[in-house]
C-alpha cells in the first residue's frame, strides 16, 4: 500500500470510529464533502494543513492519520 492509499484508509477508518459521515466531517473541518470523499478514495493528495484540519475535526493527532505511511 502506498502512502496516499494508507492515508486515505486511515482517514476513512478514523471517521468511522468517530461515527461521523463524510458530510459531518467536512462541516467540522470546513471542507466541502466532495473533498473528504476524494481524500478517502485516494483521488486527492492533501496539503499538510488539510491533514491537520481533518485530524482536529476527528480529535486525533495528525500522526494518527499518517500511521503506517512510509
Amino acid at each position: 500500500m502506498d502512502a496516499r492509499e494508507r492515508l486515505a484508509k486511515n482517514i476513512r477508518d478514523q471517521r468511522k470510529r468517530s461515527s461521523m459521515t463524510q458530510e459531518q466531517l467536512a462541516f467540522a473541518c470546513d471542507l466541502h464533502p466532495t473533498e473528504i470523499s476524494r481524500l478517502e478514495r485516494n483521488v486527492r493528495d492533501p496539503r499538510f494543513t488539510t491533514i491537520v484540519r481533518v485530524a482536529r475535526a476527528l480529535k486525533v493527532r495528525p500522526a494518527d492519520l499518517l500511521d503506517g505511511v512510509r
